[in-house]
């Protein structure tokens, strides 16, 4: 099963001064392949980046890792959510 994150977690794992700049840095590397840029969402769970994809590949993304999405927002998101400070060293 497939997990997501936010860009605000991120930021706070990584000290950095804000989700907003975790959001740049993954418009920055979406089309990399070793980047899962499309596991990051917003806070509550909407796929806020899914323009950057072009046309619906964020969400096809997700689905194929069976994430569950109705109107751009994962459906049990608290479930699937992974948070680095948690989970990271």
């Amino acid at each position: 099963m497939g997990r997501v994150t936010s860009y605000g977690a991120i930021a706070r794992y990584l000290g950095t001064g804000g989700a907003r700049m975790v959001g740049w840095a993954m418009n920055a590397c979406h089309s990399m392949p070793d980047v899962p840029a499309h596991r990051v969402v917003n806070r509550n769970g909407v796929l806020t980046g899914k323009h950057h994809f072009g046309g619906n590949l964020m969400q096809e993304l997700l689905e194929n890792e069976g994430i569950l999405i109705q109107n751009d927002q994962i459906i049990d998101f608290q479930e699937k959510f992974w948070n680095p400070s948690d989970e990271l060293l």
